[in-house]
């Protein structure tokens, strides 16, 4: 491409880098994932397709590298707001409804992320290295325990196992909510003649809270028996 220096330094990669994730970041705020091609990424990076390709596998590495930060911000975000949202007073079972309610609202204001973890299992994880591939299921695995640390601050009868298998579940759950809960135009057109179907789809924050407090109530509840059982 006319113009086009290689970046030596460490510096200068780290800066390439970081434009093509800004660009690919700009891209998603105004489409959604599957439409990003690594064509008109390339483009819109002002660079040609091959020096892409030195800093990511794929466009799938690319996006695997933005939904982590996507998690990341989202965490920051549940720190700061989950203190105020849970009453540290109420019932476990309220607090654990409203751990759920507030994760709810927080992620459905994030759908850049919510695409991108809906798109995770089935489209980015396949067309990357191994290494990428290893590297992203290691920063998963601290994304999961970040999480899981910040349920057991609200709700702290969940013992460690079960909250870390509680945020697990959430990140599972928010990919598949939107996945589920933006049906395509065939499935629309079909409720729309026929309304009895239509209450399969419901909305996207609704979906999440009722799957993540069906979840804690389950995981208390085995996580107190647990507790009878063994005398803890």
């Amino acid at each position: 491409m006319p113009g086009f220096q290689r970046a030596r330094s460490a510096e200068q990669r780290a800066i390439r880098r970081r434009a093509i994730l800004h660009t690919a970041a700009a891209m998603l705020a105004e489409r959604p994932a599957a439409e990003i091609s690594l064509n008109e990424l390339s483009r819109r990076a002002c660079l040609a397709k091959s020096n892409v390709l030195r800093y990511f596998d794929s466009r799938e590495a690319v996006l695997l590298e933005l939904l982590d930060e996507a998690w990341g911000e989202w965490l920051g975000e549940l720190a700061v707001e989950l203190p105020t949202a849970v009453d540290p007073e109420a019932s476990v079972s309220v607090r654990g409804e409203q751990l759920a309610a507030a994760l709810a609202r927080s992620v459905a204001r994030r759908p850049v992320l919510c695409d991108l973890a809906g798109a995770q299992a089935a489209v980015l994880e396949r067309n990357v290295s191994a290494e990428v591939a290893a590297r992203f299921k290691r920063t998963s695995l601290a994304r999961v325990g970040e999480l899981a640390g910040l349920a057991r601050g609200t709700v702290a009868e969940l013992d460690e196992p079960s909250a870390r298998t509680f945020a697990a579940l959430a990140m599972m759950t928010i990919g598949a909510a939107w996945t589920h809960s933006r049906p395509a135009a065939p499935m629309v057109a079909a409720c729309e003649a026929d309304p009895e179907p239509a209450g399969l789809w419901s909305g996207f924050a609704d979906l999440v809270r009722e799957a993540l407090a069906i979840s804690l109530a389950g995981l208390l509840a085995r996580a107190a028996g647990s507790r009878l059982t063994t005398g803890w």
